[in-house]
């Protein structure tokens, strides 16, 4: 194989025959091989995350009519490299009564999850860490990481504040996770297979996003990621109006770094598994064979997404903690068990009656919409009912004069004595 055809595998290939030359078994090979591919996948997400900060913060500029970073370095490119210095030159403190392993351990557990997701991610048809047959779930378990580092984080901060982040925590990001899950499901059964390279090849096969075939799925997978990301409008972990930051407000310097990196990064992450998943990752139209094309639109996908997550944190405001709950317990997850108990029964029936792609297409897109009407219907009717019950049964104060007391009047003989 040319280095031209895919220079990756090229390079592993000659990268392999040194070792063998050098004496070193197959197998410690392989071993080695993988792990200069952790590491070079690994640096290349850092050096996105990099990226990203200067990406974000020019988006929410645009988005706020205001320039952004535009001091350091031309259009304010090198800012990320200043922010990074400052974080690495600021005071490394550890609060009195802190548990210091815990307290030290949650930031870099909670960079380490997300690093792990890229692991299954396929860049391109050969382009993949580790392809394995249940990376859907291996996504899953790692994701539950973030979860572990929040809790960590708020409990052995030895703070109230970052002890009721760690609370909220626990309720938004484990409710989350149900409608999330439960939503990832329904594309593993449209593909019959759990493993993320394959669910593309599958949308290659079908001819079709799933996108356009189970619609009211993705708007659940979407708005479950900004939950479980922790991104606005539902950014009520760090709640700096209330919490001051939540349970990251005793970390300083590169501490309080590796979270925003581990933010950062995870949206990102989410962005890329909603291409591959909703979106075809790296397919377009055939041309995928060619590795360059393949990851260019692979980028590309990731990056649009990456650019919707900021555009809904710059459009709608923080929500409350109830408003929030609510729409999980009472109107996603209800939704998400529905699509997942009638998306197998209409498979059943095309597979039974041997429809072709189009029928299929069409029952499975009519049913998204009709259930995505419903609930939002009765949703809507419900939130509406709950606000005219506070306005009508909630006290409401009632501003009541002061009385003063006044000296009694007195006569004309009494005032004269």
């Amino acid at each position: 194989m040319g280095f031209l055809e895919d220079p990756i595998l090229f390079l592993a290939e000659w990268l392999r025959g040194v070792f063998l030359g050098w004496g070193v078994s197959d197998l410690w090979s392989g071993v080695i091989l993988q792990l200069i591919g952790a590491v070079v996948v690994g640096m290349g997400i850092m050096l996105v995350f990099i990226a990203l900060t200067w990406v974000e913060r020019k988006g929410a500029a645009r988005f706020q009519d205001r320039i952004g970073p535009n001091r350091v370095g031309p259009w304010g490119i090198a800012q990320p490299f200043a922010d990074a210095l400052k974080m690495l030159t600021k005071e490394d403190t550890t609060p009195e009564g802190a548990d210091k392993f815990t307290y030290n351990l949650a930031p870099v557990l909670s960079t380490f999850a997300v690093l792990l997701a890229w692991g299954v991610m396929p860049f391109t048809p050969n382009w993949v860490g580790a392809d394995l047959d249940v990376g859907v779930l291996f996504i899953a378990a790692v994701g539950s990481f973030g979860v572990l580092a929040v809790m960590l984080a708020g409990w052995s901060s030895n703070n109230k504040y970052s002890l009721i982040g760690a609370f909220r925590g626990v309720a938004q990001l484990i409710a989350y996770e149900v409608p999330l899950f439960l939503a990832l499901l329904v594309p593993v059964f449209l593909a019959r297979t759990m493993g993320i390279n394959s669910i593309v090849q599958a949308q290659v096969e079908d001819g079709i996003w799933y996108f356009f075939m189970v619609p009211m799925v993705w708007v659940i997978y979407y708005i479950a990621s900004l939950a479980e990301v922790g991104r606005a409008p539902f950014d009520l972990l760090e709640a700096e109006s209330e919490l001051v930051a939540g349970y990251q407000v005793e970390y300083s310097g590169m501490k309080f770094g590796l979270f925003q990196v581990g933010e950062f990064l995870h949206s990102w992450t989410f962005a890329a598994l909603n291409a591959s998943i909703f979106f075809g990752g790296y397919s377009f139209f055939g041309l995928e064979k060619y590795w360059a094309v393949a990851f260019l639109v692979f980028f590309a996908k990731t990056f649009f997404f990456y650019m919707v997550v900021i555009w809904t944190r710059m459009t709608f405001p923080r929500v409350r903690i109830d408003q929030m709950m609510n729409l999980n317990w009472k109107v996603l997850v209800p939704t998400s068990l529905v699509l997942l108990m009638g998306i197998p029964l209409i498979e059943y029936f095309v597979r039974v009656n041997t429809l072709g792609t189009f029928p299929r297409w069409a029952l499975l897109f009519g049913f998204n919409v009709i259930v995505g009407v419903i609930f939002f219907t009765l949703a809507t009717r419900a939130n509406n009912k709950d606000q005219r019950e506070r306005v009508r049964f909630e006290p409401r104060p009632v501003a009541v004069m002061p009385v003063i007391e006044t000296a009694p009047e007195i006569g004309e003989e009494e005032a004269a004595a």
